[in-house]
C-alpha cells in the first residue's frame, strides 16, 4: 500500500530532528564545547535580536557563522520539513566559513530575544592559524552531524527523486526530439545538406575566425535538365546527391555547404587572407568531374560550373549572392564545367 503524500515530509522531519538530539562526544550534535564556546565569544561580534527578527532567509549567500548565547532561533527549512529550535551553547551558519560562500538551506529567526556573537570567514581563518587543534575537533564533530542530516533527508529526497527522475527522462526526451526536429527542418532531404533555413541559421550565428575572410561559392549542376529529360528524374537525384558529397568534402568543420534549390547549391568557406578563392573554386569542380554516377549510369558525365566571390563583411548575403551569381552565369556562358570569380 502507497504512503499519503504527507508520510514522506512527516518521517524526515522526525528523522532530522532525532539527527539534532543525536549524542556526539557527550553532547548534542550542535553543541559547543567550553573552549569553543569560551573561543567564538571572545572572537564574535555582539549582536542583538528582538522576537521575530530574521538572522538570514533561506536563499541567502553569506559568510558568517552565528554562535548562540542566549535565547532561541528557530531555522526553518521549508518543503514539508520541520522546523529545528537551537538554544544557548549551539551554533548555525558554519557551511558559510567551511565552504565559501554558501547559500543559505533555511531561514533563521529568533522566536525570543536572543544574544548571538557573529564571526565571519576573515575572523575564522585567523583562529584556525592560532587554534588549530580546537577547530579541526569543532569541524570534525560539524561535518559528522551534516553527514547524519544529509543521510536523514536523503531517505525522504530519494522517494521525491524517483517521480523527478521519472520526469526528466521525459523532458530528456522531448528535448532530443525537438533537436531532432530543429535539425530536420533545417536541412535538406534528399542530400543531407544544410537548406536555405540552416545557411540562414549559420550566417545569424557565424564567427570568423582570426586572419581570415569569408568566400561564397554557388554552384550550379550543368545541363540537370538535360539529365532528367533524358535519364529521369531518379538518376538526377542521383548527380545531386553525387555533387553534394564532393561539396561536403571540400569544407571544413567552420564552413557550411547547402543546398539552395533544385540544382543550385552555395558553399561558404573561411580562407587565409592570402589564399585565392579560385583555387577551392577549381577543386570544386575538378572535385565533381572526377566522379561517375552507379552503374549502369557511369558513362554519364557530370560537370558543375562555380561562381565565387569574397564575402565584405560590410554588406551581407543579398551583395554577396549577387556578386556570386553573375560570376556562376559568367561561368556557364563560357560553356560549363569551371569556374569565375565575381568583384
Amino acid at each position: 500500500m502507497s504512503s499519503s503524500p504527507s508520510q514522506p515530509a512527516s518521517e524526515a522531519a522526525e528523522a532530522l530532528a532525532a539527527a539534532d538530539d543525536r549524542p556526539l562526544g557527550g553532547r548534542l550534535a550542535r553543541q559547543l564545547s567550553d573552549a569553543e564556546f569560551a573561543l567564538f565569544c571572545a572572537v564574535g561580534v555582539p549582536r542583538e535580536l528582538t522576537r521575530g527578527e530574521t538572522i538570514f532567509r533561506k536563499g541567502e549567500h553569506g559568510r558568517s557563522m552565528f554562535v548562540i548565547e542566549s535565547g532561541e532561533i528557530d531555522l526553518e527549512f521549508g518543503d514539508g520539513l520541520a522546523n529545528k529550535q537551537l538554544g544557548p551553547r549551539e551554533f548555525l551558519g558554519e557551511l558559510a566559513l567551511f565552504i565559501g560562500n554558501h547559500a543559505r538551506v533555511a531561514s533563521a529567526i529568533a522566536t525570543e530575544p536572543s544574544s548571538l556573537r557573529v564571526i565571519d570567514h576573515i575572523v575564522f581563518e585567523a583562529v584556525l592559524e592560532k587554534e588549530p587543534l580546537l577547530l579541526a575537533q569543532f569541524m570534525r564533530r560539524s561535518f559528522a552531524y551534516l553527514v547524519a542530516s544529509e543521510q536523514q533527508l536523503i531517505t525522504y529526497l530519494k522517494r521525491r527523486n524517483e517521480d523527478l527522475i521519472s520526469t526528466l527522462h521525459s523532458l530528456r526526451q522531448t528535448q532530443t526530439q525537438l533537436s531532432t526536429a530543429s535539425s530536420l527542418i533545417c536541412t535538406d532531404e534528399l542530400t543531407g545538406l544544410n537548406n536555405r533555413r540552416g545557411l540562414y541559421q549559420f550566417l545569424a550565428g557565424a564567427q570568423r575566425a582570426a586572419g581570415t575572410r569569408l568566400a561564397l561559392f554557388l554552384v550550379d549542376v550543368d545541363e540537370f535538365k538535360k539529365i532528367n529529360d533524358e535519364h529521369g528524374h531518379l538518376v538526377g537525384d542521383h548527380a545531386l546527391t553525387l555533387v553534394a558529397r564532393e561539396l561536403r568534402n571540400c569544407i571544413g568543420p567552420a564552413d557550411l555547404c547547402c543546398r539552395l534549390g533544385g540544382d543550385e547549391f552555395a558553399v561558404l568557406i573561411q580562407l587565409p587572407h592570402r589564399e585565392d578563392p579560385g583555387k577551392h573554386a577549381a577543386e570544386i569542380a575538378a572535385a565533381v568531374r572526377a566522379r561517375r554516377l552507379p552503374a549502369p549510369h557511369e558513362t554519364l558525365s557530370i560537370s558543375v560550373s562555380v561562381g565565387a566571390s569574397l564575402c565584405d563583411e560590410h554588406t551581407d548575403w543579398s551583395t554577396w549572392y549577387s556578386i556570386a551569381d553573375r560570376a556562376l552565369y559568367a561561368a556557364k556562358g563560357d560553356g560549363g564545367d569551371g569556374w569565375r570569380l565575381g568583384f
